[in-house]
C-alpha cells in the first residue's frame, strides 16, 4: 500500500511539473541568430534542399562524428558482453519453425526495406531523412529476415568490414574537408552540381551513404549479436 502511495505522490509530483513547465515555455515566431544564419545562408553554401541534413553533416560534422561514435561504442560493448555471455555454453540453440506466410512475405518485403534504407541515405540532401534513418531502415530489414528465417546465419566479417571500411571513409572525407576546403567534412571538396537534383550539394550524398553503411552495419551486428546469445533464435 505505502509503495502505491509513493509511486503516486511521484507520479503527481512529476505531473504538476510538467504542467507548469508549458506556463513557462515561450513559442518562438522568429528564429534566433543561428537559425537565421542557416536559413539564409545555408543553400548558398552547401547546395543541399534539405537544409536540416546540410546543418548536421557541414556546419556540426563533428557532432555527427561524435554520434557515429557513440553507437561504435554501443555496438561493441553489447558485442563483447554478449560473447562474454556465451563463453562455456555448448548447448545447441533449438530453432524455432515459422509460418510460410512469414517466410514469403520476408522473402518479397526484406528487398523492399533494403532499397528503401538506401533510398533514405543516398536522398537525404533532398528530402527528409539521411544516413542514421536509413542505415535504422536496413537493419529492420535484416531483423525481419531473421524473424522469418531463425536458421540463418549473418555474416560477422562482412558486417565488419562494411563498418569498417564505412568508419574510414567518413572519417578521410572528414580530413579531406580540412586540406581542400575550409573545415571538417565541408562537402565543397566536390562541386556543388545543379540544386535540387541527386548529385548536388557536394559531398553531402557522399557522406550519407558511408554514415547510412556504418550505422546500418552496427545495428544489425548488434541483432546478429543478440540473435546467436539466446536458446532460441529470434
Amino acid at each position: 500500500m505505502l509503495k502505491k502511495v509513493f509511486v503516486l505522490a511521484v507520479l503527481a509530483v512529476f505531473a504538476l511539473l510538467l504542467f507548469r513547465s508549458f506556463g513557462w515555455t515561450d513559442a518562438g515566431t522568429e528564429l534566433n541568430e543561428v537559425a537565421t544564419r542557416y536559413a539564409e545562408d545555408g543553400p548558398q553554401e552547401v547546395g543541399a534542399a534539405n537544409l536540416v541534413t546540410a546543418v548536421i553533416v557541414t556546419y556540426r560534422g563533428l557532432d555527427t562524428l561524435g554520434e557515429v561514435t557513440i553507437l561504435f561504442l554501443t555496438a561493441s560493448i553489447i558485442g563483447f558482453f554478449l560473447a562474454t555471455g556465451r563463453k562455456g555454453e555448448h548447448v545447441p540453440p533449438t530453432v524455432r519453425n515459422t509460418s510460410e506466410i512469414l517466410q514469403t512475405a520476408s522473402r518479397v518485403i526484406t528487398p523492399v526495406i533494403f532499397l528503401i534504407g538506401i533510398y533514405v541515405f543516398i536522398n537525404g540532401h533532398l528530402t527528409p531523412g539521411g544516413g542514421f534513418q536509413g542505415g535504422a531502415i536496413v537493419a529492420s530489414g535484416l531483423v525481419l529476415m531473421l524473424l522469418a528465417n531463425p536458421g540463418r546465419k549473418v555474416s560477422h566479417s562482412l558486417i565488419s568490414a562494411v563498418e569498417s571500411i564505412s568508419g574510414i571513409s567518413f572519417v578521410l572525407l572528414g580530413i579531406l574537408g580540412i586540406i581542400l576546403a575550409s573545415g571538417f567534412l565541408d562537402n565543397s571538396i566536390l562541386g556543388y552540381g545543379r540544386f535540387g537534383t541527386l548529385f548536388s550539394a557536394g559531398a553531402i550524398p557522399v557522406i550519407y551513404i558511408f554514415v547510412g553503411l556504418k550505422v546500418g552495419s552496427e545495428l544489425s551486428g548488434i541483432v546478429s549479436n543478440l540473435q546467436q546469445t539466446t536458446k532460441e533464435d529470434i
